[in-house]
């Protein structure tokens, strides 16, 4: 269970950090972010102005509760949290028929989609399985390989929540006929 927790750890951890680097990298970066909320149309825009900045503020903490070994269970709990609360603002915009460019880890011209919420609800069970992972886990003694092998998952399972757009876009795009 030590090495799920600590992949879970990892994966998380790693996609709230790129997903928050590529919002504020730059000046553009965030105004765009923020200009994508405004465009779902969920509040009124000075509302959702603040809804996208409490949204960096959470990965923020999201982030730091994962990183401390005190907190982690509240790291798995609050990332869990704010990705159910993505996913929602997501389903609704698509049911409202928004397909505003998904700014989730920075510039993107992908629609949001079916896609967007299938990921997000897949980072929920890793949010579920680290927080069950780490609540069972007693404090057992971790082998460098066994964390090597779990930080190795982590980050090939964070390169492709982060790639997703494209990994779906090289089996989706058509060739049209000469």
């Amino acid at each position: 269970m030590l090495y799920l927790m600590i992949a879970c750890q990892a994966l998380l951890a790693g996609v709230f950090v790129i997903a928050l680097v590529g919002k504020v990298r730059g000046r553009a970066a965030l105004d765009e972010f923020v200009a994508s909320i405004v465009a779902l149309g969920m509040f009124p825009r000075a509302r959702s102005v603040a809804a996208a900045y409490a949204v960096l503020g959470a990965e923020a903490v999201v982030i730091l509760a994962l990183v401390l070994p005190y907190t982690l269970l509240l790291g798995f709990a609050a990332a869990t949290a704010l990705l159910i609360v993505l996913t929602a603002g997501i389903s609704a915009a698509l049911r409202r028929g928004r397909h505003t460019p998904c700014r989730c880890f920075g510039a993107s011209v992908t629609p949001l989609g079916r896609t967007h919420v299938v990921r997000n609800l897949v980072l929920v069970a890793v949010g579920c399985i680290g927080f069950a992972a780490g609540a069972g886990d007693a404090g057992s003694a971790a082998h460098p390989a066994g964390v090597a092998l779990a930080l190795a998952t982590a980050a090939v399972g964070a390169l492709i929540v982060v790639r997703l757009d494209d990994l779906v876009g090289l089996f989706t795009t058509s060739v049209s006929p000469r």
